[in-house]
């Protein structure tokens, strides 16, 4: 059995998601960063996108968009502004979310509100993304 660490995964709200995992990847500011129990401490800022983890061979999803993670012993702690598991996510409001985004981006391409109307498209994208990706894989739980 390989090395596990611990996933904690935290909004404002909630405790999302508390697990023994054997991997996390992780989309960080700069780019998508991936962890395994003996990591080196590491800190990072969070982007937009898909956290995936493994556990017993088997790919888990869960929607994240900003924040910060920790890492530090076997522990990876997410501090996300927005965190929802595929369960939590209601695909038909994602879906609506992308469509007013994407109309917004058309209308505001040269405006200061451009950069929100993108980042909308994109946590609606990742949203669905995760969502099918639980479905696809039939393991909408964990």
């Amino acid at each position: 059995m390989m090395a596990q660490l611990r996933l904690e995964i935290v909004t404002p709200d909630k405790l999302v998601l508390s697990q023994d995992v054997d991997y996390v990847g992780a989309p960080g500011l700069l780019g998508e960063f991936g962890i395994m129990a003996n990591h080196i401490p590491f800190l990072s800022a969070l982007g937009i996108g898909s956290l995936m983890y493994k556990l017993d061979g088997k790919a888990h999803y869960v929607f994240i968009a900003g924040g910060f993670a920790e890492v530090s012993g076997n522990k990876v702690t997410i501090l996300a502004e927005v965190a929802e598991r595929p369960e939590d996510i209601d695909i038909e409001r994602a879906r609506k979310a992308q469509d007013r985004a994407k109309q917004r981006v058309e209308r505001e391409r040269d405006k200061v509100d451009f950069a929100r109307a993108q980042a909308a498209m994109q946590r609606a994208f990742y949203r669905m993304r995760v969502r099918e990706n639980a479905v696809s894989l039939g393991s909408s739980t964990h």
